[in-house]
């Protein structure tokens, strides 16, 4: 069983940044793919980023070049760094631990933490 908390979220106008938190509970993170999804209100819930254990990076075509996901293992933790914020980025932001298609047996969970606002308005 994993438990995300996201953090970090707020207001802020557009071109500002913010970096948004993801801390897990379990030690054996670094085993798995973590990623972040955003919700717009009325809106579908969309893929924004994903990381994998070995560092690999994906990016919505939304967002490449103005946000980086990245992690760090020891603290159990996955940021999403978010530059040149624009008002369509505002949404409620989520972590998400996705299970492994590889291994269902023993990860067959797709893990989601509660959210996080982020407003992007002037």
């Amino acid at each position: 069983q994993v438990q995300l908390q996201e953090s970090g979220g707020g207001w802020v106008q557009p071109g500002g940044s913010l970096r948004l938190s993801c801390t897990a509970s379990s030690s054996r993170i670094s085993l798995r793919t973590m990623g972040w999804y955003r919700q717009a209100p009325g809106k579908q819930r969309e893929w924004v980023a994903s990381i994998v254990s070995g560092g690999a990076t994906n990016y919505a075509d939304s967002v490449k070049g103005r946000f980086a996901i990245s992690r760090d293992d020891a603290k159990n933790t996955a940021y999403l760094q978010m530059n040149s914020l624009k008002p369509e980025d505002t949404a409620v932001y989520y972590c998400n631990v996705p299970p492994r298609s590889s291994r269902p047996d023993v990860y067959g969970t797709d893990y989601w933490g509660q959210g996080t606002q982020v407003t992007v308005s002037s």
